[in-house]
């Protein structure tokens, strides 16, 4: 949906700048919701396959731990079958966080299950929550016409980003039309027939907004208030997550857990690296997780992507760092894209020069953020990738100056004049 509302605006702002001129632009929510659920399908179809060429059975039903070694699953009948095994991992993964104050009808307040299978555009949309995905959600329909509110308890937006990535951010969402109100506290969300009340508080204000649709995206909560039997003793924290040890095992011999329910980053890519690592435990093997190179993706236009840590965080720690940073306008690619907004920051150790944080917004920098993560993983320096050779024209040449503005010496900015 991202991929399409996004051509779809391309279409009608963007592709002139090219001597396109194309009119009259239509769009077919219908459709594109036939080849969203397509994809889908046939992502889902190639998971079945794999577990067939694997030799994986599969169960379908709803299963509970009863102890080591013991799973009971009721099938759609209702008919319960108990299985016996010598490991059993748990990866149930999380669902959307619901609010008492705007409980889900899945009519006008919307999970983001819903709000992905809309089968026509609101005329006023509202988001509570502007965390990841809120705004990629919001980038959605804002693309398709809606004209979107987001409402954000904290003042900060996206706080888990560097600040001059967070500023340039809610620089660029503004331009596009999403009004994002920062220290916005909902206080309630009452649906009537023809859409939904909020009322929030923004400063010692008490505001109410008419919206026709309203989107609850303050984030997910893992799957487990049915996962095991009392009698089981599955031990889970105060926040309902499964509690694991360093190598994944929770307080019952032989049951691991991994992905959402045992909580940190919610990312589908670390949860897979997770099953990844128990399985290698299971074989013998060492089983690794490196937490401090997994990377965050935003999807919205510009993409916004990190990892390891803010230049913020960094100094907090006492880590005396310097940061190079390398903007989208001096990229020669990205300018015969169309596509200038954003900035590629990287963040190295004043002493040893290794990279501990690269922070990036603009043209898919969910893909460049690809060579900083493994350069992470391999303890690279800053001068490290300055002196990686990266082609030309390439949306690349932005990381690789913000490796050299590092040490103050980016060809195509220019630098920081010396002390």
């Amino acid at each position: 949906m991202l991929e399409s509302s996004e051509i779809y605006h391309k279409a009608q702002h963007d592709f002139a700048a090219h001597g396109l001129v194309i009119k009259g632009v239509e769009m077919d929510i219908a459709k594109m919701q036939a080849r969203r659920e397509g994809i889908v399908a046939s992502l889902t179809g190639g998971i079945a396959g794999l577990f067939k060429s694997n030799d994986v059975t599969s169960i379908a039903g709803h299963a509970r731990l009863q102890g080591s070694g013991k799973v009971e699953v009721t099938n759609k009948d209702g008919e319960t079958t108990i299985y016996n095994a010598d490991k059993i991992i748990i990866a149930a993964g999380s669902e959307p966080t619901e609010l008492s104050i705007a409980p889900f009808d899945h009519d006008r307040i919307l999970d983001s299950s819903d709000a992905l299978a809309l089968s026509e555009v609101p005329g006023k949309l509202g988001i509570i929550g502007a965390g990841i995905i809120g705004l990629e959600l919001g980038s959605v329909w804002s693309r398709l016409g809606a004209e979107v509110t987001l409402l954000e308890t904290i003042e900060t937006l996206l706080p888990m980003t560097d600040k001059q990535i967070s500023r340039e951010a809610g620089k660029q969402f503004k331009k596009q039309g999403l009004d994002v109100q920062l220290g916005a506290r909902v206080l309630a969300a009452k649906p009537h027939d023809k859409g939904v009340t909020v009322e929030y508080t923004k400063g010692d204000k008490t505001l109410t907004v008419e919206f026709d649709k309203v989107i609850v995206a303050v984030g997910r909560r893992p799957i487990t208030s049915d996962l095991a039997s009392k009698q089981a003793g599955l031990r889970l924290d105060q926040r309902g997550f499964v509690v694991v040890d360093e190598q994944f095992r929770t307080n019952l011999p032989d049951v691991y857990a991994v992905g959402d329910v045992i909580g940190g980053m919610m990312l589908a890519h670390k949860g897979s690296e997770e099953g990844v690592a128990v399985a290698e435990i299971l074989a013998g093997q060492a089983g690794h997780m490196n937490y401090a190179t997994i990377p965050s993706v935003i999807y919205t236009s510009p993409e916004i992507a990190w990892v390891g840590k803010t230049e913020e965080q960094a100094k907090g720690e006492g880590i005396e760092c310097r940061t190079g940073s390398f903007p989208f306008a001096a990229s020669g690619r990205a300018k015969a894209m169309e596509q200038t907004d954003g900035l590629v920051k990287i963040i190295a150790d004043a002493k040893t020069d290794e990279i501990i944080g690269a922070h990036l917004i603009g043209p898919y920098v969910s893909e460049l953020i690809a060579e900083l993560v493994l350069a992470m993983e391999y303890r690279a320096t800053a001068e490290d990738v300055a002196r990686t050779i990266h082609a030309h024209p390439a949306l690349a040449e932005a990381v690789h100056e913000a490796a050299l503005a590092v040490d103050n010496r980016a060809i195509h900015i220019a630098n920081r004049k010396r002390a």
